[in-house]
């Protein structure tokens, strides 16, 4: 208690006498209260504000030396302005896609429903769904093929209620229209789909748990 310095808080508490205190200061000034008050042989003392500290072998945590500036010495080199580049362009003029294709990467394409009719065609036919919250079991385990192509093929998140429609109605049940939505926001109100809302219309995405799940 008698070798630190700057600021620091002390603390003592008896729960028996029903006593609290608390002090923060100068290391100093704390010790000269401490002493008018006898409270020399009790409670504790440690650093309030270090900027840095370094751990002895008994455990005991204590401030480590500062420069003569007052700031730590693992800070590193002054930060210089001058080596950060300025790039100045008129507002709305940056093309991303551009950007994108310099720096060696494409753009996702939202895939077309001619696309995913193909691609579902190309795979065989999928495990029945299972579970108590299925409807149809061929229907959604064929689903969760149509968005797993969409996300894993085209790296998009989700598509259209219209383009679900063109491209697998028939896997469906024949579902399109208003019977489809209906049969989509039931899947989406079990978990296992997330709707995603822009402007006038709706698209739907797989929940990843139920993407990843077997049947």
């Amino acid at each position: 208690m008698q070798n630190l310095r700057g600021l620091v808080r002390y603390r003592f508490r008896s729960d028996d006498d029903d006593v609290d205190v608390l002090l923060e200061g100068d290391a100093d000034w704390v010790r000269r209260i401490i002493s008018d008050m006898d409270l020399t042989e009790v409670g504790w003392m440690m650093p309030l504000a270090v900027n840095s500290t370094g751990i002895a072998n008994s455990g005991v945590i204590m401030p480590q030396e500062e420069t003569t500036s007052g700031k730590p010495k693992d800070m590193g080199p002054e930060p210089d302005p001058s080596r950060i580049p300025v790039v100045r362009r008129p507002i709305g003029e940056l093309d991303l896609t551009a950007k994108l294709v310099e720096a060696g990467l494409m753009q996702p394409q939202t895939p077309t429903s001619d696309q995913l009719r193909d691609e579902l065609a190309e795979i065989d036919p999928p495990h029945p769904a299972q579970g108590p919250m299925v409807v149809d079991p061929m229907a959604e385990a064929w689903l969760k093929e149509l968005l797993r192509i969409v996300v894993r093929t085209h790296a998009t998140t989700a598509i259209s209620t219209e383009t679900i429609a063109l491209a697998a109605s028939d896997y469906l049940g024949d579902r399109e229209g208003m019977e489809l939505e209906l049969y989509l926001e039931g899947l989406f109100r079990s978990g296992k789909l997330v709707k995603v809302h822009g402007g006038d219309s709706v698209s739907w995405g797989p929940s990843p748990a139920w993407l990843s799940s077997s049947l």
